[in-house]
């Protein structure tokens, strides 16, 4: 076996699946599959991490995963895996690397004619908003390749703490130049992904003094080579210049720890220098912000002086659109069991008519709006508030969401620039940054907002609150439901409810909703729901056997009415799977839609735990699959059982009252 890469995985499960996917998916000319195996080493307590990585070891025999005993430590992980190897070489990524596309491929062919102790490997990173560079020339675990006896030989070990890499990889590459044998690929084979928050390199603070450490360790273990100081005063210098590392504060005293050459205010001069550049380049930005503040600050400027009112919050959903989803059933449950705290409603003008007599509520941007908005003490919303609100020091914010995502969100988005023209990733940033909490309707769900929201809240793996209606629904209410709904009793009830598409203006169904009503008999009730981007009409017939319910109040109490969903993209298939009813995929422009937005779940790879149910690529076999029955057959159950294993783990009827013990004080009997 050529390689072995070992993945320390510790917090990263917003990254990791793509991390081992890299790996486990390098492609090979003779079998399609790659000579390497994968050891992915997490911590005891590792959560979702570890779950991830049992997923992969589950499936491909290739994956190992080892959890070492004790606290997390990188250096002891990475110890453990290269002991546990068995390739010729090792490579050392974290669960928020990359291997490129091709690598071992290109590493298998560079290494076919010599087999050096150590191979340097081409290699760059990638920050947050999708912006490649080089990585640096510093010498680091991610990108080496080490011949394993070699290292054996030479007894080399990552140290424990921060900066474990520093001692060994240096070590090797000192004791492979002497011996003539260290080599180089220059095509980039490894990416590093920069995270924005949540990492040791982002933290900035004292422990970073530990690099100082790490290089009189490696002199002493080295008899002190004389070329170990240039590379000691290169690294020293790089982190005492990164802002994510030693805080400003803390500059002049690690420029004399280290004792790096020179005096700490010549190099401060030259860093002043650099950053009057990189304020000029900032300019632009710079002034849409002031812009927006000063908006901000004309309208509530005065109400900004007032106390927090410690009994006050604000809800909100879908854009000031009125009382729905998660926000709803958290303020319900808020009602219940604290009472004592009083909830007010934005909502846009032109929706104040969906709000229910007696909720109480703002408009938004009122002077009433930002005097709420100014002194709520908790806000909750599964969107954002409108106007450029800003939060308060002692302000709990409560990030909902509206829907497990199916399709790319967020910073997932940058490389779709077609259908996010006008959008702003850094206002996006910036909202993210005023969460405390955000809520996780499952472990999918969780991994995606570490990644695509990059910011330093508390994920909440609780289920979402609006599920808990269809997890405690009677037969009685289910009843009542398709009474008010004018369906008849023992009339198989389907909802057509297909998601909005970016590249297409206004509701247009992809099928003849009349013709498939006739064909499925008279026994049969369509409903019909539209994106609410469309309005609150279909746009369809009204009555008879299809039932445009698009402006019905409550999508849940459509669930319940509903025997069966069909949907293409929309995130009401995870919410639906609930109920443990069929799901049937009607996807006619499956291939448009995952090119033009992206997706995270092949829903017609008929894997377990990715497809719901039947699937239908045109009207025809959407037709065949409700007349022939196979929409309930015992392979799609299998399907849905798998699904709702992986979407539904924590839908237990209980979702809101889990929320408002977290965010709110509940005050004891």
């Amino acid at each position: 076996m050529l390689l072995t890469v070992v993945v320390s995985a510790h917090r990263v499960q917003g990254y990791l699946r793509a991390a081992l996917e890299s790996v486990t998916g390098q492609p090979s000319a003779e079998d399609g599959r790659t000579d390497l195996e994968l050891v992915v080493v997490c911590a005891p307590d590792g959560g979702l991490d570890l779950a991830i990585a049992r997923e992969f070891a589950g499936r491909d025999p290739r994956v190992r995963v080892l959890v070492p005993d004790g606290p997390w430590d990188t250096g002891a992980a990475r110890n453990a895996g290269a002991e546990a190897a068995r390739g010729t070489y090792l490579l050392f990524l974290d669960g928020d690397d990359l291997l490129l596309p091709g690598a071992v491929a290109e590493i298998s062919a560079r290494l076919a004619g010599e087999r050096p102790d150590v191979l340097r490997l081409g290699h760059d990173r990638v920050d947050w908003w999708g912006t490649a560079e080089p990585g640096d020339a510093l010498p680091a675990a991610r990108n080496q390749l080490f011949r394993r006896a070699f290292w054996d030989a030479h007894r080399l070990r990552f140290t424990e703490g921060p900066y474990d890499d520093v001692v060994p990889v240096h070590r090797a590459h000192l004791l492979a130049s002497d011996a003539g044998s260290v080599a180089s690929l220059d095509r980039a084979c490894v990416r590093h992904r920069v995270r924005r928050t949540g990492t040791f390199d982002t933290t900035p603070g004292r422990a970073h003094f530990a690099v100082i450490d790490a290089y009189e360790r490696l002199t002493a273990e080295t008899g002190g080579d004389p070329r170990i100081p240039a590379a000691r005063v290169a690294h020293l210098t790089a982190v005492l210049d990164d802002p994510g590392r030693i805080a400003p504060g803390d500059r002049a005293a690690f420029f004399r720890a280290a004792g790096l050459p020179g005096r700490y205010a010549a190099h401060r001069g030259r860093g002043a220098v650099r950053a009057v550049r990189a304020r000029a380049r900032g300019a632009a930005r710079a002034g849409r912000k002031s812009l927006r503040a000063g908006v901000m600050r004309a309208l509530y400027r005065t109400d900004l002086r007032r106390p927090l009112d410690p009994c006050l919050a604000v809800y909100g959903a879908y854009w000031n659109r009125g009382v729905a989803c998660n926000p709803a059933a958290v303020y319900a449950k808020a009602r219940e069991l604290v009472p004592h705290i009083r909830g007010v409603w934005v909502v846009s003008s032109r929706h104040r008519d969906r709000m229910p007599p007696g909720v109480p509520y703002v408009i938004e941007g009122s002077r009433a709006y930002w005097r709420t908005m100014a002194t709520a003490t908790y806000l909750v919303n599964n969107s954002s508030f409108p106007g450029g609100f800003t939060k308060r020091p002692g302000q709990v914010y409560l990030q909902t969401h509206h829907g497990t995502p199916l399709k790319t969100m967020g910073l997932d988005q940058l490389p779709y620039p077609a259908l996010t023209k006008g959008v702003s990733f850094e206002r996006i940033v910036a909202h993210t940054d005023q969460w405390d909490f955000s809520l996780s309707a499952n472990p999918h769900s969780t991994e995606v907002w570490d990644r695509v929201y990059p910011s330093s809240y508390e994920q909440l793996p609780y289920g979402y609150p609006r599920n808990d209606v269809l997890c405690n629904a009677t037969a009685e209410q289910t009843g009542k439901i398709r009474a008010e709904l004018g369906i008849a009793p023992g009339s198989t009830v389907l909802l057509y409810a297909p998601t909005h598409r970016d590249y297409r203006e206004g509701f247009l169904p992809l099928l003849d909703l009349e013709r498939l009503a006739r064909d499925l008999g008279p026994g049969c009730v369509l409903l019909v729901r539209a994106h609410y981007f469309y309005g609150r009409s279909a746009g369809t017939a009204a009555g008879g056997r299809v039932v445009d319910v698009t402006g019905h109040p409550v999508v849940e109490e459509l669930f319940l009415a509903a025997d069966a969903l069909i949907t293409d993209y929309s995130s009401l298939m995870f919410d639906y799977a609930c109920l443990d009813r069929p799901i049937i995929t009607y996807v006619p422009d499956w291939e448009a839609y995952r090119a033009a937005r992206g997706t995270y779940v092949d829903l017609l790879s008929g894997r377990p735990g990715d497809t719901p149910g039947a699937v239908a690529t045109t009207e025809e076999e959407l037709r065949e699959v409700l007349v022939s029955g196979a929409w309930r057959s015992q392979d799609a159950d299998a399907l849905r059982a798998a699904f709702r294993r992986r979407f539904c783990p924590y839908d237990d009827g209980r979702a809101a009252e889990r929320v408002v013990r977290k965010v709110f004080p509940v005050l004891s009997n």
